[in-house]
């Protein structure tokens, strides 16, 4: 892919994926001043994760380290707009939630009920276990990837 080609499909990327998360920041009555915040972490980090997958990461680190921005950039929106971090990390990590993934291990798993051949049930159930596994680990990346920067970054205030 050239880069041109590939500049191209990330920003074509990184708009739609703005769009979802705005799309569910409304559903979620996010106020109107906070949702460009909103669009820019749901671009930035499914743009991010795109791109780290063009190079050759696996989508679960890819959707690790898109979290992980989407989670700075949360906490940095949050700081600037007195407004809650969470309003920007859900609405910038729902683009990332991997319904293809989860689709395709419920399908495997009704289909082995009607298998016939025990050849087939098995690969069925292959099949679905590794889409419900790579369901669990990105889940599990984008929630670690959210959090992290709060846990990290946010100093208790002490008792006195």
């Amino acid at each position: 892919m050239s880069l041109p080609d590939l500049v191209l499909k990330i920003l074509l990327d990184a708009f739609w994926s703005g769009i979802a998360a705005v799309g569910f920041a409304v559903l979620f009555n996010v106020p109107r001043n906070l949702l460009v915040g909103c669009l820019l972490t749901g671009a930035l980090g499914h743009a991010a994760r795109a791109l780290l997958m063009n190079f050759g990461l696996s989508i679960e680190w890819g959707t690790l380290i898109g979290a992980t921005i989407v989670g700075i950039c949360a906490k940095w929106l949050a700081n600037r707009t007195n407004s809650p971090s969470a309003i920007f990390g859900i609405a910038g990590g729902i683009p990332m939630v991997p319904g293809v993934f989860a689709y395709r291990a419920m399908i495997s798993v009704l289909s082995i009920a009607t298998a016939t051949d025990p050849d087939i049930s098995m690969t069925l159930l292959v099949e679905a276990s590794t889409n419900a596994i790579k369901t669990a680990l990105i889940l599990a990346a984008i929630a670690i990837g959210i959090a992290a920067p709060t846990l990290l970054f946010q100093r208790p205030k002490p008792v006195a």
